[in-house]
């Protein structure tokens, strides 16, 4: 049962709500604050996935409806990511619920430490679009379905993972490949949610709050980076990824 419903708890969840979704938004990793968040608040870890779900849902929405409202994410042209993403993250939704996740905890600090090398070093990570490598409906069924079943399965990281597979295989930009991110994300989120949902692991008065700050936090982080670009996105996606790292290492 979660901690008493006190003035000081609620403040304490929409800061972090607030906190979470303004990272998220520029690099992802806001996990890492509203888990941590949740389970303070006396959630069960099945209950800390499920209603970390429903406040980053609002989060991603509120950053995914600024990218698309400034043409930088179309649509029509993603409809097969998006279609791919949410099969992808319904599955593994379905799947962690009869395995154990805990396996994927040995690889994924490597794979952080990975893309964090990726994004300090590489001369291409930048604004300009480079030569892609594969077609959008290839990426949608590798990456999309990929990293959506990867999401709904374990989570860590998915907002990373998006990013450096738009960069490296699409040849997006930083600022174009975040926003891109964000719809994915948005979309594996609400698949997962809605799996969560009818298991009755959601705690909607918890989530809710952290909604609220969510939505404020996704917009802020989500105007961050179409002003600063990757002067902000680059350090921040390295940072993230080392510190998810550590955090699934240690524990």
């Amino acid at each position: 049962m979660f901690a008493e419903l006190t003035p000081e708890l609620l403040l304490m969840l929409f800061l972090a709500g607030l906190l979470a979704g303004s990272i998220d938004a520029i690099a992802g990793g806001g996990g890492m604050i509203a888990l941590p968040a949740l389970l303070f608040a006396g959630l069960s870890p099945a209950e800390a996935l499920a209603t970390n779900k429903l406040q980053g849902s609002f989060g991603t929405f509120s950053a995914s409806l600024y990218f698309i409202r400034r043409g930088w994410v179309d649509l029509r042209r993603v409809r097969w990511m998006i279609g791919s993403t949410f099969v992808g993250a319904a599955l593994g939704t379905l799947l962690v619920q009869q395995l154990d996740p805990g396996i994927l905890t040995s690889v994924i600090p490597l794979l952080l430490i990975l893309i964090a090398l990726y994004f300090l070093f590489s001369p291409q990570v930048g604004e300009e679009d480079v030569q892609r490598r594969i077609g959008e409906l290839a990426f949608a069924l590798t990456v999309g379905f990929g990293v959506g079943f990867y999401d709904g399965f374990f989570g860590p990281g998915t907002g990373s993972f998006f990013a450096i597979a738009f960069v490296s295989l699409l040849g997006f930009g930083l600022t174009k490949a975040t926003a891109h991110t964000k719809v994915l994300n948005l979309t594996s989120n609400l698949a997962s949610l809605l799996f969560f949902i009818a298991g009755g692991q959601v705690v909607w008065s918890l989530g809710l709050v952290m909604a609220l700050g969510q939505l404020l936090g996704g917009r802020l982080g989500a105007s961050l980076v179409v002003l600063k670009g990757s002067r902000l996105i680059r350090p921040l996606v390295v940072t993230i990824c080392v510190l998810m790292s550590l955090k699934l290492l240690l524990g």
